[in-house]
């Protein structure tokens, strides 16, 4: 398996659904392609920086850290960084004018429309956009808008079904669905909803496969266990064992105190 360019993916659009998962270990970036997943992404950040050198085979995206950059030049700056530290796309969720500028500069960006959650309170909170007249033509001109600013692909998040696949239909941009339907030309889920890492609330849009949740909670109690045995070993002098340690000769440690 070869990592998918922009030109593929873009190819891909109206042919076949495409898989794209958001990590944030390490590991999870590595099982993802091992998986054959078509899209892999995390936030750009410094504990984060070399996930895509780890996944030669897989198209990666850096994401772009709502909130640290304050213009355009410094959005630039770092998704610069983040090409060249292996990402084949960047995603920014600011606004047409600072996405034009990194197309110009030939960085792939992802935009984003619908749900954007540091923007929710404009939307009305945590819930779909898209079901009035009003929010429907709001966000199809601002699909229409990351268009001409050069976007490759828009994040369509928990949008109306219907109106992101309307969408999809008649944009040029790739399609990422957030709870947004199978109209779009990807699937996107957070690695955490999809192996089931949270407790309590999971959002309607996540489809979960494991329960690593109660993974985690029985290998806490293993270590509670481990650590009790250990004291107790400690305690009675169960350990350590001869074979734990190393030992000097007799004669020779005798010679130690000059005898």
């Amino acid at each position: 398996m070869t990592a998918l360019t922009v030109k593929d993916l873009l190819e891909a659009k109206g042919k076949r659904q495409l898989a794209y998962v958001q990590v944030a270990r390490e590991e999870e970036a590595i099982a993802a392609s091992e998986a054959g997943m078509d899209m892999i992404g995390t936030a750009f950040i410094p504990e984060h920086a070399h996930f895509a050198k780890a996944v030669p085979n897989s198209h990666f995206q850096f994401g772009m850290p709502w909130g640290k950059h304050a213009d355009a030049t410094e959005v630039l700056r770092d998704a610069m960084a983040a090409m060249q530290a292996g990402a084949q796309s960047v995603y920014c969720g600011m606004s047409p004018q600072i996405v034009e500028v990194l197309a110009r500069e030939g960085v792939p960006v992802i935009c984003h429309v619908g749900l954007v959650p540091p923007k929710a309170t404009w939307t009305g909170g945590w819930r779909a956009v898209g079901r009035t007249l009003a929010q429907a033509k709001m966000v199809w001109q601002q699909v229409q808008d990351f268009e001409a600013a050069g976007a490759f692909a828009v994040e369509i998040e928990v949008v109306a079904a219907n109106l992101a696949s309307e969408i999809t239909r008649r944009t040029s941009l790739l399609t990422i669905s957030l709870g947004s339907g199978g109209g779009c030309d990807a699937q996107y889920l957070f690695s955490a909803d999809l192996l089931g890492e949270n407790r309590g609330h999971i959002p309607r849009h996540a489809k979960t496969y494991r329960n690593f949740a109660a993974e985690r909670d029985r290998l806490q109690t293993e270590r509670v266990s481990a650590y009790k045995e250990y004291i107790t070993d400690v305690t009675s002098g169960a350990f350590p064992e001869a074979g734990h340690v190393v030992s000097i000769d007799e004669d020779a440690l005798q010679k130690v105190w000059g005898t």
